[in-house]
């Protein structure tokens, strides 16, 4: 991006608490006014898609869970459900069942984190400590099916790893009744505060226009009035047995992209709750080869990642190794919108902003 040189410019990170990871924004100001931003992105690149070439297909697996580390479930899932797609293996429904319900807690896992992170980076301290107690109840049902808390190494292909802990069926119940219960005092001490709202409404406005030529799917998207879940669009896994609603807002600004959040929140509970006492009997996992040779062709899967579509772009040539293994990041686009979010906005806001937007680093930087 080409900048005046006249203009004031700012480096906003590489190495700043307030960018959720290693990105450097190179901002031009006039006076407090930001002119444009120019992210540079590549700090942490670690050649993830490269790398994937030289692997065996059950190999690749171990790295999506590293992209973006809030969506680990999810990028697997979708990884899982593209090979299995090429190689014509039907996983049972109870494996389908625990997918769905593992990638619902893990949304509602992203999203506590999404409203502490925002509310400490906009100087609200106690809404972080509130965010982080239910979120540890989330990941220590995760670490006794999966033995991850962070990194979860769940999804297989064919299934997944191992069965369900006998605890955890009473575990979620339990835990969506808690949060159910606790939800008001998100809203009570940082929804409904005078000073969040000043902040927040009417700040960082995008488009419906704007964020469909962006791509910014997710809840930045359905927070400009684009209804782009993948889950309504493309069910997959157990979705076409479950009602929920569609999370839509009107306004795009960054208080209707905190409300996605916080009301898909309630609708993962309501998915969880449809599913979590009819999980059926039988395997957890089909058996595969450990050495798996695709069909040659092309194939792609996508699901709804806690930050929008998560896909997978597969081309294979008939070998134990992917030709090719591209994935569709789901936090390229948010970066790439800060420009034209912020352009015209106060430096005071960009932290805001660009927690609303709620990008990962390590999602982008492949």
């Amino acid at each position: 991006m080409v900048f005046d040189p006249d203009d004031f410019i700012v480096n906003i990170g590489p190495q700043h608490p307030s960018t959720h990871g290693v990105l450097r924004m190179r901002t031009s100001l006039d006076g407090e006014t930001v002119k444009k931003i120019d992210p540079i992105l590549g700090y942490i690149h670690r050649g993830i898609e490269k790398m994937n070439e030289s692997l065996t297909y059950p190999q690749t697996l171990a790295l999506t869970d590293r992209l973006d580390y809030l969506s680990a479930h999810q990028s697997r899932h979708a990884l899982c459900m593209c090979i299995e797609k090429a190689a014509g293996i039907e996983i049972s429904e109870r494996a389908q069942y625990i997918r769905t319900i593992m990638d619902e807690l893990q949304r509602i896992d992203s999203h506590l984190l999404f409203y502490s992170c925002l509310a400490m980076d906009m100087g609200a301290l106690t809404p972080f400590f509130y965010g982080f107690r239910e979120r540890e109840m989330i990941l220590d049902i995760f670490e006794e099916t999966t033995g991850g808390r962070l990194i979860q190494n769940y999804n297989v292909i064919g299934g997944v790893q191992a069965d369900l802990h006998p605890d955890f069926v009473r575990k979620v119940k339990d835990f969506i009744v808690h949060l159910r219960g606790i939800i008001h005092e998100y809203h009570d001490i940082f929804t409904d505060s005078v000073i969040a709202r000043t902040r927040l409404k009417q700040i960082g406005l995008l488009s419906r226009e704007d964020a469909i030529s962006l791509g910014t799917t997710g809840g930045t998207g359905l927070a400009s009035g684009w209804a782009n879940d993948v889950r309504k669009h493309h069910p997959y896994a157990a979705y076409d047995k479950v009602d929920f609603k569609k999370i839509v807002y009107p306004h795009g600004d960054s208080f209707d992209r905190y409300m996605v959040r916080m009301d898909e929140i309630m609708e993962s509970c309501h998915i969880i709750e449809q599913l979590i006492d009819n999980i059926p009997e039988g395997e957890f996992k089909v058996k595969t080869r450990p050495i798996i040779k695709l069909p040659e062709g092309v194939f792609t899967a996508s699901v709804e990642a806690s930050r929008g579509e998560f896909g997978v772009f597969l081309i294979s040539k008939g070998d134990k190794f992917p030709y090719r293994l591209h994935y569709r990041s789901t936090g390229l686009p948010l970066v790439h919108a800060m420009d034209t979010v912020c352009r015209g906005g106060k430096i005071a806001d960009l932290i805001a902003i660009g927690g609303t937007l709620d990008f990962v680093i390590p999602d982008i930087d492949r």
